[in-house]
Protein backbone atom coordinates (compact mmCIF):
# COMPACT_ATOMS: atom_id res chain seq x y z
CA UNK A 1 0.00 0.00 0.00
CA UNK A 2 1.05 3.55 -0.69
CA UNK A 3 1.41 6.15 2.05
CA UNK A 4 -0.92 9.18 2.29
CA UNK A 5 -0.01 12.18 0.10
CA UNK A 6 1.27 15.49 1.56
CA UNK A 7 -1.07 17.57 -0.62
CA UNK A 8 -4.81 18.02 -0.06
CA UNK A 9 -7.26 17.32 -2.89
CA UNK A 10 -7.65 21.11 -3.39
CA UNK A 11 -3.90 21.41 -4.08
CA UNK A 12 -2.93 23.01 -0.76
CA UNK A 13 -0.41 21.35 1.53
CA UNK A 14 -1.26 19.77 4.84
CA UNK A 15 0.23 21.78 7.71
CA UNK A 16 1.93 18.71 9.23
CA UNK A 17 4.16 17.08 6.63
CA UNK A 18 6.63 14.28 7.39
CA UNK A 19 8.56 11.82 5.30
CA UNK A 20 7.40 8.22 5.18
CA UNK A 21 10.38 7.28 7.35
CA UNK A 22 9.43 9.90 9.95
CA UNK A 23 5.85 8.57 10.10
CA UNK A 24 7.15 5.00 10.46
CA UNK A 25 9.40 6.09 13.33
CA UNK A 26 6.56 7.94 15.12
CA UNK A 27 3.76 5.39 14.67
CA UNK A 28 3.67 1.73 15.63
CA UNK A 29 2.98 -0.72 12.75
CA UNK A 30 -0.79 -0.90 13.38
CA UNK A 31 -1.11 2.91 13.61
CA UNK A 32 0.96 3.32 10.44
CA UNK A 33 -1.23 0.81 8.55
CA UNK A 34 -4.46 2.61 9.47
CA UNK A 35 -3.35 6.25 9.49
CA UNK A 36 -0.86 6.33 6.61
CA UNK A 37 -2.01 3.41 4.42
CA UNK A 38 -5.80 3.82 4.82
CA UNK A 39 -6.28 0.50 6.54
CA UNK A 40 -9.27 -0.44 8.70
CA UNK A 41 -9.27 -2.03 12.13
CA UNK A 42 -11.53 -5.02 12.76
CA UNK A 43 -15.00 -4.09 14.06
CA UNK A 44 -15.57 -4.09 17.83
CA UNK A 45 -11.82 -4.21 18.57
CA UNK A 46 -11.06 -0.50 19.01
CA UNK A 47 -10.65 1.11 22.41
CA UNK A 48 -13.27 3.84 21.80
CA UNK A 49 -16.19 1.80 20.43
CA UNK A 50 -18.09 1.84 23.75
CA UNK A 51 -16.42 4.84 25.43
CA UNK A 52 -18.75 7.35 27.08
CA UNK A 53 -16.01 9.59 28.57
CA UNK A 54 -16.54 13.31 27.92
CA UNK A 55 -13.73 15.00 26.00
CA UNK A 56 -12.15 15.76 22.66
CA UNK A 57 -10.90 13.21 20.16
CA UNK A 58 -7.67 14.23 18.43
CA UNK A 59 -5.70 12.79 15.53
CA UNK A 60 -3.31 10.15 16.87
CA UNK A 61 -0.70 11.19 14.30
CA UNK A 62 -0.61 14.99 14.78
CA UNK A 63 -2.79 15.83 17.83
CA UNK A 64 -5.23 18.02 15.85
CA UNK A 65 -8.65 18.19 17.53
CA UNK A 66 -11.24 16.42 15.33
CA UNK A 67 -14.41 15.37 17.21
CA UNK A 68 -16.00 15.78 20.64
CA UNK A 69 -17.85 13.33 22.81
CA UNK A 70 -20.93 15.57 22.37
CA UNK A 71 -21.35 14.28 18.80
CA UNK A 72 -20.43 10.64 19.51
CA UNK A 73 -23.33 8.19 19.36
CA UNK A 74 -24.00 4.46 19.59
CA UNK A 75 -24.31 3.25 16.01
CA UNK A 76 -23.66 -0.42 16.88
CA UNK A 77 -21.52 -0.72 13.74
CA UNK A 78 -18.29 -1.76 15.49
CA UNK A 79 -16.42 1.54 15.25
CA UNK A 80 -16.72 4.85 17.10
CA UNK A 81 -19.33 7.01 15.35
CA UNK A 82 -19.83 10.76 15.38
CA UNK A 83 -22.56 12.80 13.69
CA UNK A 84 -20.23 15.75 12.99
CA UNK A 85 -16.56 16.76 13.21
CA UNK A 86 -15.60 19.92 15.09
CA UNK A 87 -16.57 23.20 13.45
CA UNK A 88 -14.24 24.46 10.74
CA UNK A 89 -12.01 22.48 8.47
CA UNK A 90 -10.82 19.75 10.82
CA UNK A 91 -11.35 16.92 8.34
CA UNK A 92 -11.02 16.47 4.59
CA UNK A 93 -13.50 14.28 2.73
CA UNK A 94 -12.60 12.51 -0.54
CA UNK A 95 -14.25 10.03 -2.84
CA UNK A 96 -13.03 6.48 -2.21
CA UNK A 97 -13.71 3.82 -4.84
CA UNK A 98 -11.37 1.18 -3.43
CA UNK A 99 -12.57 -2.38 -2.99
CA UNK A 100 -15.29 -1.94 -5.62
CA UNK A 101 -17.27 0.37 -3.33
CA UNK A 102 -18.19 4.03 -3.56
CA UNK A 103 -17.61 5.75 -0.21
CA UNK A 104 -16.38 9.03 1.24
CA UNK A 105 -13.05 8.78 3.03
CA UNK A 106 -12.34 11.04 6.01
CA UNK A 107 -8.80 12.33 6.60
CA UNK A 108 -7.28 14.66 9.15
CA UNK A 109 -7.11 18.16 7.61
CA UNK A 110 -3.81 18.86 9.39
CA UNK A 111 -1.70 15.84 8.43
CA UNK A 112 -3.75 13.91 5.87
CA UNK A 113 -3.94 10.74 7.95
CA UNK A 114 -6.79 8.32 7.24
CA UNK A 115 -9.47 8.36 9.94
CA UNK A 116 -12.32 6.33 8.44
CA UNK A 117 -15.39 7.05 6.29
CA UNK A 118 -18.56 9.12 6.47
CA UNK A 119 -21.97 7.73 5.51
CA UNK A 120 -25.32 9.49 4.98
CA UNK A 121 -28.95 8.50 4.94
CA UNK A 122 -28.67 5.38 7.07
CA UNK A 123 -31.64 6.28 9.26
CA UNK A 124 -29.76 7.26 12.42
CA UNK A 125 -31.66 9.94 14.30
CA UNK A 126 -28.82 12.47 14.40
CA UNK A 127 -28.90 16.20 13.61
CA UNK A 128 -26.88 15.72 10.40
CA UNK A 129 -28.09 12.27 9.24
CA UNK A 130 -24.38 11.44 8.92
CA UNK A 131 -22.20 8.80 10.56
CA UNK A 132 -18.50 9.49 10.71
CA UNK A 133 -17.27 5.93 11.17
CA UNK A 134 -13.78 6.37 12.64
CA UNK A 135 -11.06 3.86 13.47
CA UNK A 136 -10.22 4.00 17.20
CA UNK A 137 -6.56 3.65 16.35
CA UNK A 138 -6.74 6.90 14.31
CA UNK A 139 -7.79 9.00 17.29
CA UNK A 140 -6.99 9.56 20.95
CA UNK A 141 -9.31 10.83 23.64
CA UNK A 142 -8.33 13.88 25.66
CA UNK A 143 -10.74 13.65 28.63
CA UNK A 144 -12.59 16.77 29.69
CA UNK A 145 -11.09 18.31 32.86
Amino acid sequence: MESMPSVRPDGTHYTVVKTDDEWREQLDPAEYFILRQAGTERPYTGEYVETKTKGTYACRACDAALFTSDTKFDSHCGWPSFWSPLAGDTVVELEDTSGGMRRVEVRCASCGSHLGHVFEGEGYQTPTDQRYCINSISIKLEPQA
